[in-house]
């Protein structure tokens, strides 16, 4: 049986002045899926990503979580109803706690007012302990949760890592954006992370886009792949049709010059 598309984009062209970052392209990414995002440098790879997120508003075109246009949702709408994600440069807050990091991504979903707050009623007290218990569950998973109490900032880059995929994760997300998260590691951490995206999908339910440049990695944990150049959708297939893909092999490689 066919899964429903989570996210869909419909004829979407996202430019800036004469740069067409994104031109007229359209794929849509089903429930279950680890749907992947390749090209070259300058393809508009992470341009689809802040299109989802409400970083942009598309030129052209529409963007559906599900049947809902997120054209025009703020970033804290679409983060709190359908969307995580990370970031190609690790944005965490480096001064908090990595628990703290992972608090304040839930504050889109509380369910309590500023009166609560300012007087410590039960449901703050109630909810309060719910966010950290949420938290704290995460950190569990991904093995983090003895550095809960640690400044973000003071962690090792692939602990960072995974504290951002962990405050993606409590938001609580039907589709999870992974903005190339093998960037900075090594072979061996680029093998456990294939296992780990694997391992996400299935225990937290969730459906995943990735951005990545590394292809062992896409070609391996992808059940499909959107291929981009220079802002244009080149091909959308499995990782067998990719890979002998004429036009791919070109963006790629280079087209040779006739003599």
């Amino acid at each position: 049986m066919n899964k429903k598309p989570l996210i869909t984009f419909d004829s979407v062209s996202m430019h800036f002045g004469g740069i067409k970052a994104v031109d007229d392209v359209s794929f849509s990414v089903h429930e279950g899926q680890i749907f992947g995002i390749i090209g070259p440098n300058g393809a508009g790879k992470t341009t689809i990503f802040n299109v989802i997120s409400g970083v942009y508003v598309p030129t052209k075109g529409v963007v559906y979580a599900e049947s809902v246009p997120l054209n025009n949702l703020p970033p804290h709408k679409i983060i709190g109803t359908t969307v995580g994600r990370t970031f190609q440069n690790i944005r965490l807050f480096n001064d908090q706690t990595v628990l703290d990091n992972l608090r304040i991504a839930q504050y889109c979903r509380i369910r309590y007012g500023l009166m609560d707050a300012l007087f410590v009623t039960q449901r703050f007290k109630q909810e309060e302990a719910r966010i950290k218990s949420d938290a704290m569950e995460v950190l569990e998973f991904l093995g983090l949760a003895d550095k809960a109490l640690l400044k973000a900032g003071t962690l090792p880059y692939g602990e960072q890592r995974r504290v951002e995929i962990a405050r993606a994760l409590v938001s609580k997300p039907k589709i999870l954006l992974l903005d190339e998260p093998a960037a900075g590691m090594n072979s061996n951490e680029i093998g456990d992370l294939k296992e780990f995206i694997s391992k996400i999908r299935s225990d937290f339910n969730l459906t995943v886009l990735l951005v990545e440049h590394q292809m062992k990695l896409v070609m391996n944990v992808c059940d499909e792949i959107l291929v981009l150049n220079f802002g244009k959708k080149l091909l959308v297939g499995k990782p067998e049709e990719v890979k002998t893909n004429k036009q791919v092999l070109e963006a790629y490689l280079g087209k040779a010059k006739k003599r």
